[in-house]
């Protein structure tokens, strides 16, 4: 297409998915500029909070909701295309940063999808610090 830079494909996501980064943007780190999702059945995950003293807490329980939540669906944490993390305080998230690493990697490895960081005032659970709403595909076959 005459004006646009072409695209790179980083490679395989999952067997199906495939991570997209667009030249001219900073380098992903922890998170995919895009998700070329493969043929499948989407699923909309709906808004998961967890339980815990810290924001790393509650992360990794709505983490794990969310996977609950995904394979109930038919799918696995590779299907994951897309999330969004809600989050009450942005400057807390950001500080825990390291912590929250180490919880995604533990449920999904280094795969990322693409993803965004959403300051909000409040959540529907007055306790929850964070919480995540995400899309997957689930290939078919």
């Amino acid at each position: 297409m005459v004006g646009r830079a072409p695209t790179r494909l980083d490679g395989p996501m999952s067997a199906e998915h495939r991570i997209v980064t667009a030249p001219g943007l900073a380098e992903p780190i922890g998170y995919a500029h895009a998700v070329v999702a493969a043929q499948g059945r989407t699923v909309y995950l709906g808004g998961q909070i967890g339980a815990g003293e810290t924001v790393v807490d509650q992360f990794d329980a709505a983490v794990a909701n969310l996977v609950a939540a995904l394979r109930a669906a038919g799918g696995e944490p590779d299907d994951l295309v897309s999330l969004v993390v809600y989050a009450t305080d942005v400057g807390e998230y950001r500080a825990s940063l390291r912590e929250l690493g180490e919880v995604w990697r533990r449920h999904f490895g280094r795969r990322y999808p693409a993803m965004a960081l959403v300051g909000a005032s409040a959540l529907f659970d007055p306790e929850a610090r964070v919480e995540l709403m995400g899309v997957a595909v689930v290939p078919d076959g």
